[in-house]
């Protein structure tokens, strides 16, 4: 039986600027319940709208497409708040726009690959609509 969920810990260069960054580990998230998304999960510590001492653990989750996840592997693909292009080498670029400011990311793309692979192994390419829970996402809607 596949499993329901996917969830890989990679590695990430936090751009600082022209010349700086720092690395951070980011958890990827898929669900097979939530067939269309994903999540990206960061250190509290790396936000800037987090208080200067975040609780221990916790975490800044952003939810986005995973169909921009693929496209943006190959081509530059995202409107409003999140982006993700290829990049030089091996790697792919994930730029975070909020109103506290814009984070730049760069991942390597072998990693992201494995887990859009493994999230498609969980709920193949085209089969989302399969896995919705349409009286589960209305709920949510309403509340």
């Amino acid at each position: 039986m596949r499993s329901a969920t996917v969830e890989h810990t990679v590695h990430a260069r936090l751009i600082l600027s022209g010349h700086s960054s720092t690395g951070l580990r980011a958890r990827l998230g898929y669900r097979a319940d939530d067939p269309f998304a994903l999540t990206m999960a960061f250190p509290a510590e790396y936000s800037l709208d987090e208080p200067l001492a975040p609780r221990p653990g916790a975490e800044v989750v952003w939810v986005f497409a995973r169909q921009l996840l693929a496209c943006g592997l190959d081509l530059p693909s995202g409107l409003g708040d999140v982006h993700v292009r290829p990049s030089r080498g091996a790697y792919t670029m994930v730029e975070l726009r909020a109103p506290e400011g814009l984070a730049l990311l760069r991942f390597d793309a072998a990693d992201l690959r494995r887990f859009l692979w493994a999230s498609y192994r969980c709920v193949p390419e085209g089969a989302e609509g399969r896995h919705l829970d349409a009286d589960r996402a209305l709920a949510e809607l309403l509340r």
